[in-house]
């Protein structure tokens, strides 16, 4: 048995990048739906209109990743 050493820490670097990537993309999103703390007591503010639509695209290529990842093990 051979084993391609170079392949096989080519997999392992794109792998540990694309994790890191989508894990970093849905820590955006959830930093951007969170609500933010008021000061002495007051009430939580909500998120701004583009912190929302920032998370709601970094949702979005989180899921474009998994469909893709998903199509990668279906069609072969």
């Amino acid at each position: 048995m051979h084993i391609d050493w170079a392949a096989l820490g080519q997999v392992f670097g794109v792998t540990l990048v694309v994790t890191v990537g989508i894990v970093g993309l849905f820590t955006v999103g959830i930093v951007g739906t969170s609500r933010k703390p008021a000061a002495d007591g007051a009430a939580a503010t909500a998120p701004a209109a583009g912190a929302r639509a920032g998370a709601l695209v970094a949702f979005a290529l989180c899921a474009v990743a998994v469909a893709y990842g998903i199509y990668l093990i279906v069609a072969t």
